[in-house]
């Protein structure tokens, strides 16, 4: 095995596993750090949501509704769908291995993944026997080629994509999107965009409309960024009625518990927090990224929360990925980011306390 395929194996395949990166450099798993490895929303839960949790417990006795109807009913009314057209999943994981089971159940041998991405996308078409293509981002700013990805909606069965972009923080322009739709269509290539982040885009270009026309479409979504509730494990299918009535028959009866599908409804009214959530990213991402900058590193202009970044000097960044651990700042390493090796950092946006401390950090790193 290459040195390069066993960093590959080595380092956790998610963020948010601090025990797992500091092991790697002799520290104490249980060593205080701060985790800008993991996209969530540093505001964490909604205030309320600890005493509903506290309320919810009289369910655990009583089994979900198998089809979570309330759940479905509320995300229809927010995306202004029906709600035969969604399906509630355990978390944005289920949403994508069910994505890729339901392509293998109609038949599809062949998909492409933008990348670099996501790991999941290509685990979860491998599961079930689906062959894997690359098609890359191009250039500095991590563009998606229109020629390209058509060709890839004539040729393949699916094409999977992440929008906005885990880990670039960059956003497809919503008309490719239709373009590679209005294709796909044509040759029988189904869509398959993971929206896990796009509640954090302003102004609002979320993909829900396009549902309308384009039945080989499947949107996938996650409530545990936003909502800062990864242990609850929340997310949907959104799509062709269809087509989700076949997800429904594919996916594991009661995957998700009762306790979390009687929050999606009250997650959903809570717009306040949306808002808020919204107006502190956009105004602390900038921010964030013209510090960064100042210090030298080059940074991709993102559209979510969390930015990729690189450093312009000849250190590797794993030197200022093992530096920022050593000063108790935990960053998401790229190593198994297909296009990337290690050759890039990926940081949350986080508090203007906790951002100044990375910050501070990697000046220390500059000047050493």
């Amino acid at each position: 095995m290459s040195e390069r395929a066993e960093d590959m194996c080595d380092w956790p395949s998610h963020g948010g596993r601090p025990e797992q990166v500091l092991h790697r450099f002799g520290l104490t798993a249980g060593s205080e750090v701060l985790d800008f490895s993991a996209n969530l929303n540093p505001l964490g839960p909604p205030p309320w949501l600890a005493e509903r949790l506290m309320a919810c417990l009289s369910e655990l006795s009583v089994y979900p509704d198998p089809d979570y109807t309330a759940a479905r009913e509320a995300i229809a009314r927010t995306e202004g769908l029906a709600p035969g057209q969604i399906r509630l999943t355990n978390g944005g994981a289920e949403a994508i291995f069910l994505a890729a089971a339901l392509l293998a159940k109609r038949g599809a041998c062949r998909a492409v993944v933008v990348q670099p991405t996501f790991c999941e996308y290509e685990r979860a078409c491998r599961h079930y026997g689906i062959a894997v293509q690359h098609l890359g981002l191009e250039g500095e700013s991590f563009e998606l080629d229109g020629s390209r990805a058509l060709d890839a909606m004539r040729e393949a069965d699916a094409v999977f994509l992440c929008r906005p972009n885990n880990p670039t923080g960059t956003l497809i322009a919503f008309d490719l999107i239709e373009r590679m739709l209005a294709v796909g269509q044509r040759h029988g290539t189904t869509l398959v965009v993971d929206e896990a982040f796009i509640d954090f885009v302003t102004p609002d270009e979320r993909l829900t409309p396009l549902l309308a026309r384009y039945a080989n479409l499947l949107l996938l979504r996650s409530m545990t960024k936003l909502y800062a509730i990864p242990g609850l494990r929340l997310g949907y299918v959104m799509g062709d009625g269809s087509a989700v009535e076949q997800i429904a028959r594919l996916q594991l009866p009661w995957s998700v518990n009762s306790v979390a599908a009687g929050l999606v409804e009250p997650l959903l009214e809570d717009q306040g927090y949306l808002q808020r959530a919204q107006s502190w990213l956009d105004g602390e991402r900038p921010w964030l990224q013209g510090e960064l900058e100042t210090l030298g590193l080059r940074v991709v202009p993102s559209r979510t929360n969390f930015l990729l970044l690189q450093d312009d000097g000849a250190r590797p960044m794993s030197a200022l990925l093992e530096h920022l651990a050593r000063c108790g700042v935990l960053a998401r390493h790229t190593y198994n980011f297909t296009g990337l090796e290690g050759a890039w950092l990926r940081v949350a946006v986080r508090t203007r306390q906790e951002n100044t401390q990375l910050l501070e950090a990697i000046t220390h790193w500059r000047t050493s």
